[in-house]
């Protein structure tokens, strides 16, 4: 499978929570390192991080790109706010493919509509 055709699957099978099947698309030696929070989850922790996660709904992929055994892939993740209501996400995840599975995964996760800080865009 290359490396689009990966990623794909991978946001297919997280999508209907096909946990179960995650694993297949792993490397033995897989790691994902959470940027926003500098932990970094082996296989089988990755795969127990998702399962596990509170909340959780859909994810939905809205960009693509991918070269040789590089990719990114870019989604908006949908969970249920422990209060009731839509909690939104973005999440970019860097992916090294290695003997057509998934080798390493680096994850940027960010709320969706924030506020930019104040003093930090030009006046208009």
């Amino acid at each position: 499978m290359d490396t689009a055709a990966l990623l794909t699957r991978l946001a297919e099978v997280i999508d209907a929570h096909d946990w179960a099947g995650l694993p297949d698309l792993l490397h033995p030696d897989f790691t994902c390192r959470l940027v926003h929070t500098g932990e970094v989850f082996d296989r089988d922790g990755w795969v127990r991080l998702n399962a596990d996660y509170p909340g959780f709904q859909r994810m939905h992929v809205e960009d693509l790109v991918a070269a040789d055994d590089r990719g990114v892939l870019r989604a908006k993740v949908i969970g249920t706010e422990p209060h009731g209501g839509d909690q939104v996400f973005a999440v970019a995840s860097f992916a090294t493919v290695r003997d057509g599975l998934l080798a390493e995964l680096t994850e940027v996760w960010t709320d969706v509509d924030q506020q930019a800080p104040d003093g930090t865009r030009p006046l208009a």
